[in-house]
């Protein structure tokens, strides 16, 4: 009989390596629970660590707080809207980066992961220059969510390059002889790309827009730069309420987000989920 070897790379069933798992998971969600706890803490203080009691009325603050509401509808357009052309521009990209050769293809591919790669600081001043100098600014008065503009075209900017990354390298384990047969059925080139490239995207395009959708969404940065005086969003409100001292309400609002973010993550994944049970 002979012995198996185990695979020197198997690590996953060892001790060792499930305590530095457990502990690597408390230190990265520790916080956030905590943070959520007490949101529900009947104190003044959202730092304060004493429980005092359970109580529901910071997040009644929370959805009263008009301001506060207006911001996170403010964020939620902004990620939706910026989302599905982040979604397009980065499909696009992949594709044309997959499957054609033209020069200075290395300087493209270069540039479109530019945004990934500079420090976000820099993007957010260099588009805030970028508007300044062309004299893009939306006016006051301007109605909603046209006075978002100038953030979406931000978002959008550091956004789609991070779709792109994710669906091309969805592209990459497409099999181009499923392309060919088609064409070779008589299939067009819109057909082949609808029927064939289009459904093998969709895990990538579903990835793409969660990444971006979620990059959106808490963005400071960019969209402290490139926001106007009238127009604010979720994490820039989060930030001015902070500044004063950190509150129970600040507590909840952030659990919404949370809670948003996961329901978010949770339809997406069912929605791939049913495409590849279809196939």
């Amino acid at each position: 009989m002979v012995k198996q070897r185990r695979n020197p790379f198997d690590y996953a069933g060892k001790p060792s390596m499930r305590l530095i798992f457990l502990l690597g998971t408390i230190f990265l969600y520790a916080p956030i629970i905590v943070m959520i706890i007490f949101s529900f803490n009947n104190s003044r203080r959202g730092g304060n660590v004493i429980w005092k009691g359970f109580t529901t009325k910071y997040y009644e603050k929370a959805f009263n707080n008009d301001s506060l509401v207006e911001a996170f509808v403010n964020s939620l357009t902004i990620a939706v809207v910026s989302t599905v052309f982040a979604v397009i521009l980065g499909a696009m990209t992949a594709v044309v980066l997959w499957r054609f050769r033209f020069p200075l293809k290395p300087v493209f591919s270069g540039m479109v992961a530019l945004p990934i790669v500079i420090p976000e600081i820099c993007m957010g001043v260099s588009l805030a220059v970028f508007f300044s100098a062309i004299g893009f600014q939306m006016p006051q008065g301007t109605p909603y969510p046209f006075n978002l503009t100038n953030i979406i075209i931000a978002h959008i900017t550091f956004s789609f390059p991070f779709a792109a990354m994710v669906i091309r390298t969805r592209l990459s384990s497409f099999n181009r002889e499923m392309e060919e047969a088609a064409k070779d059925l008589g299939a067009s080139e819109f057909q082949v790309f609808r029927d064939i490239l289009l459904p093998h995207m969709r895990p990538g395009l579903i990835a793409g827009a969660l990444l971006a959708f979620t990059l959106s969404l808490d963005d400071f940065v960019i969209t402290f730069f490139t926001s106007g005086p009238n127009t604010v969003t979720f994490p820039v409100k989060v930030y001015s309420m902070v500044r004063f001292s950190v509150t129970p309400e600040i507590n909840a609002a952030s659990t919404i987000l949370i809670l948003v973010t996961l329901v978010v993550t949770a339809l997406a994944m069912r929605f791939q989920n049913i495409g590849d049970t279809e196939k």
